[in-house]
């Protein structure tokens, strides 16, 4: 039976990139399964700010979008998509169904938001307690991981607005760095040339 109740209302939805999914507290579409692409989960700050709390990919599951059938639960994510992508979701009040029914849905509930703090956690240890060159030195290495390259198509603009910071600031250390021969910087895109110290730099 519960197994029906997902197949029936699991809906597979196309987004393209640029595309808001939820936008805030207020919003409760339910689980998000990532069959393939890019998301990224994103904190506004009263001043405007994004910070970016983590990225899913490929069969990542998001248990944010559906935080209000989680009691106690008051936390408000937008999630953009990154890549054109490809998702199930799994609407509210199913979800909620099978959680009021079903001690290992709720279990597993649990855990995907254990995970999800987790990750929130971590960004913000980055942001008390290390410098901005060692945030972007890790914010290079992560962004040549997802895209399996060492040449990243990327503006300082987008770089500035995932590491919660002015636009200045990242093409002044970006310049730094191409004179420490870490990177090299063209138009709209650079190339990571010394992984070693990126990492060594990123602590």
């Amino acid at each position: 039976m519960e197994k029906n109740l997902l197949l029936f209302n699991t809906v597979a939805t196309v987004y393209q990139k640029g595309k808001i999914i939820i936008n805030g507290v207020d919003e409760c579409n339910g689980l998000i399964i990532v069959k393939n692409g890019q998301l990224r989960a994103y904190y506004t700050t009263a001043e405007g700010k994004e910070i970016t709390l983590y990225r899913l990919l490929s069969s990542d599951i998001c248990i944010m979008s559906a935080s209000c059938i989680i009691k106690n639960i008051d936390f408000s994510v937008t999630l953009e998509v990154e890549k054109d992508s490809e998702v199930l979701v799994i609407p509210a009040n199913i979800w909620g169904k099978l959680n009021e029914a079903n001690g290992a849905v709720k279990e597993f509930s649990l855990q995907l938001i254990s995970l999800r703090f987790s990750d929130v956690m971590w960004v913000m240890e980055q942001i008390v307690f290390k410098g901005m060159d060692q945030r972007l030195a890790g914010f290079l290495i992560e962004q040549s991981s997802l895209e399996e390259s060492d040449t990243l198509s990327i503006t300082h603009e987008v770089i500035a607005k995932n590491l919660s910071t002015a636009r200045e600031v990242i093409s002044r250390l970006l310049k730094y760095f191409e004179n420490e021969k870490l990177v090299e910087l063209s138009r709209g895109s650079l190339k990571i040339l010394d992984f070693k110290g990126l990492h060594k730099l990123s602590g």
